[in-house]
């Protein structure tokens, strides 16, 4: 190959490897994101690989000398990376990578939650409408004797204090959602689709349950504490599921085996955060939801779980100098 051919082949690769590491030296290491310093890594080895070329044919020296200092800048900033401590790589996940992701993946987790929101309107206005309708809709382990019991005595009150046991029986039955969620994508994304559907249905039929028992407030404002950030974070395991099969489905303009490698990345990065906020929702609801707080505090706990989801998401790991991060 000659030196012209081989300048136009490779120069794309170096001018992008330049790119990024200006973006880092002007604003450090928060300047890129995840998939990008991934790149960085494989840029650097590939303009490594080229400078050994270059060097074993005798090119001009004014291209060794470019490609030298090239390679000298990458190495001082790619062994700089790797050398963060485990603190700051969890710090740099959750402040820069999740929610820089979840952005990025917004079009699949809108998907899931516009899924779950129709599903639970059509539930509970069923069930709302025809209690019975509740034996098709939910499993038997959630119409509990006491409601099975109201759905036929229209005289029989159920205790408010069961809500609590009910809320417990729904964060069970979510983490298991969000792992068959991110899942279904071995089944390219169709039980994905089906659990979250489902679990729309359930949410909508036993708030209609309890509101045909009496006390349907109640329930709402019992879960309202935990599942603000349980609802969200099974929409993402689904957006995670959704991720992985669109790499198979509809790889784009690339091969499918790197579209898969991608997106199972991206996905990695969204189910690692998920795990994360089941644990708050958990803490949440073993400590908080049971407790019979007036209900205005535990709405307000809700909306305050809800305000600090949309900050976090809407602004964590915005780079105020680059527009274009969604976009990478």
């Amino acid at each position: 190959m000659t030196q012209s051919t081989f300048v136009e082949r490779r120069s794309p690769t170096w001018q992008r490897l330049d790119a990024l590491l200006r973006r880092l030296e002007r604003r450090g290491a928060r300047a890129l994101g995840t998939d990008e310093i991934l790149e960085l890594g494989r840029l650097y080895r590939a303009t490594t690989s080229d400078l050994a070329y270059a060097q074993g044919r005798s090119f001009d020296p004014a291209l060794l000398e470019y490609l030298n200092r090239s390679v000298a800048r990458a190495h001082a900033r790619v062994y700089a990376r790797s050398s963060q401590t485990g603190l700051a790589r969890i710090a740099d996940f959750y402040a820069r990578a999740f929610p820089r992701e979840f952005r990025r993946s917004l079009p699949c987790i809108a998907v899931c939650a516009a899924l779950t929101v129709a599903c639970a309107v059509v539930a509970y206005v069923l069930v709302r409408s025809h209690p019975a309708d509740a034996y098709a809709l939910l499993p038997k382990m959630l119409v509990s004797e006491k409601i099975r019991r109201s759905l036929h005595d229209s005289n029989f009150a159920v205790d408010p204090n069961f809500a609590p046991a009910m809320s417990a029986a729904i964060i069970t039955n979510n983490v298991k959602v969000a792992i068959i969620a991110f899942a279904g994508c071995v089944t390219l994304g169709a039980l994905t689709l089906y659990i979250i559907a489902t679990n729309g249905l359930m949410l909508g039929g036993m708030g209609a349950l309890f509101a045909n028992a009496g006390f349907g407030r109640d329930f709402w404002v019992t879960i309202a504490p935990h599942g603000v950030i349980e609802l969200t974070a099974i929409q993402i395991a689904g957006a995670a599921g959704l991720l992985i099969a669109a790499a198979i489905v509809y790889p784009g303009r690339m091969r499918r085996r790197e579209a898969l490698v991608a997106n199972a990345r991206r996905a990695g990065t969204l189910i690692l955060g998920v795990a994360s906020m089941l644990i708050v929702a958990g803490t949440i609801e073993a400590f908080i939801s049971p407790r019979r707080w007036p209900e205005p505090a535990r709405v307000a706990v809700g909306v305050a779980t809800a305000f600090a989801l949309i900050f976090y998401f809407g602004d964590a790991g915005r780079d105020r100098s680059d527009s274009s991060e969604d976009n990478a």
